[in-house]
């Protein structure tokens, strides 16, 4: 078993199932392409099962080796998640799950590192960013209720009730053909038309969403802090027990001496 151990956490292994995931994202996508399956369907197919028998063969050695605390890391839950649903069945009504295959290639996240940091990071974001969230709903609905009295009548389709001014601002709040498609054409009937939608993204694009930037690279930033801490730690206690073993041994080379 400590065989079996040091294997599943040499660099070597976590390289080899890196690449076997990799591979495995090239041959989901080549699936993807009919005139690809109609000429090498014949080996893509048992390569996908191949690579799915290797990852439930690396999945079963870590539940043998860590075994009950195998469920304490979300990582290697997540992994096991993820490589189950290959195995539910994927036809009939169950045939969406044959898209969800695509899903594997997710484990790179649990292997790499730097991307583990990225998604800690966001995920320590979450509660800072609910209060953003929260903050950005309340000014979507005062902008809408706004749009929705001022210039519902002459703009029906895109400002006749609050959930299509609601669309409408989300889709000038990300500057995508705002001025042309939207405002422009507002300001034939409203000439001071632009003065409502600059403040808007001001208040949106330009400060509200900027503070999500700024919680996710804050949340970031104690990720990495809180493990670089860790491996510090870490060094200073395998400095400390060096020591302490070079301290045992000089005493045991003094009682030599005086022996």
């Amino acid at each position: 078993m400590k065989s079996l151990k040091s294997l599943i956490e040499s660099t070597r292994f976590e390289t080899i199932i890196m690449l076997v995931i990799i591979v495995n994202a090239i041959t989901l996508g080549l699936e993807t392409n009919s005139e690809i399956m109609r000429q090498h369907g014949v080996w893509l197919v048992p390569l996908d099962r191949i690579i799915l028998g290797i990852f439930i063969l690396e999945l079963t050695a870590r539940l043998l080796v860590y075994r009950f605390d195998f469920w304490r890391d979300p990582w290697r839950i997540f992994d096991l998640t993820v490589v189950s649903i290959a195995l539910l069945p994927a036809g009939g009504s169950f045939s969406v799950l044959r898209a969800l295959r695509v899903l594997r290639v997710l484990r790179l996240i649990s292997i790499v590192p730097s991307l583990r940091r990225v998604v800690g990071g966001l995920v320590a974001a979450l509660p800072g960013m609910g209060s953003i969230t929260a903050l950005l709903g309340l000014m979507f609905y005062v902008f809408s209720v706004m749009a929705t009295g001022i210039y519902g009548e002459a703009f029906p389709n895109w400002f006749g009730s609050i959930g299509e001014s609601a669309y409408s601002l989300f889709q000038i709040m990300t500057l995508e053909s705002w001025s042309m498609g939207i405002v422009r054409p507002v300001m034939e009937q409203f000439p001071y038309a632009w003065m409502f939608f600059i403040v808007f993204i001001l208040c949106t694009s330009f400060t509200v969403l900027n503070l999500f930037i700024g919680i996710i690279v804050s949340a970031m930033q104690a990720e990495h802090e809180d493990e670089a801490s860790a491996e510090r730690d870490v060094l200073h206690h395998e400095q400390q027990a060096i020591l302490d073993e070079l301290r045992s041994l000089r005493q045991e080379i003094r009682t030599l001496r005086e022996q």
